[in-house]
């Protein structure tokens, strides 16, 4: 399977469709169109036979130019557990780094524990914080008031 940077056509073929990759948790609302626009440099795409089979929507913060940011990543399900979570990673970790970054943060609800495996896997740090919720460190209303999240952070080496 082969990357190739996401473009603004595929917000209308990938935001009818995000929700039900969640089991029907409504989800299209954290990726506007405005994400496909503007960040096609450091977020990424792989299709397959029947569309879409992943993305991720990544950037470079503006405020820390040394500094990049997963905001979100999708997996069909059927395509789970094939390493495409992680080809999308390394493509974007690759497209940072050559942009002079040299860390990486995401964050992911403290119930989503697959997701905390995962970054832990692909050599992402727990950002403790002092607080805990669900055995995790959580930073308080990361994501909102009162949504808390796990946040990670990853040195590119």
């Amino acid at each position: 399977m082969q990357t190739r940077p996401l473009v603004g056509s595929d917000y209308d073929r990938i935001s009818p469709i995000v929700d039900q990759w969640w089991g029907g948790r409504p989800v299209a609302h954290l990726l506007p169109r405005l994400f496909f626009q503007h960040f096609s440099n450091t977020s990424f795409a792989i299709d397959g036979d029947d569309g879409v089979q992943g993305f991720l929507v990544g950037l470079r913060s503006q405020s820390n130019p040394l500094l990049a940011y997963i905001h979100f990543i999708g997996i069909a399900p059927p395509s789970r557990g094939r390493g495409l979570g992680r080809l999308l990673y390394s493509q974007f970790f690759d497209s940072v780094k050559a942009l002079g970054c040299t860390d990486v943060e995401c964050i992911t609800s403290p119930v989503n524990t697959g997701s905390v495996q995962f970054h832990r896997a692909m050599g992402f740090s727990l950002v403790d914080s002092g607080l805990e919720q669900n055995g995790f460190p959580v930073v308080a209303d990361e994501a909102g008031p009162g949504q808390h999240r796990v946040k990670f952070r990853r040195h590119l080496a």
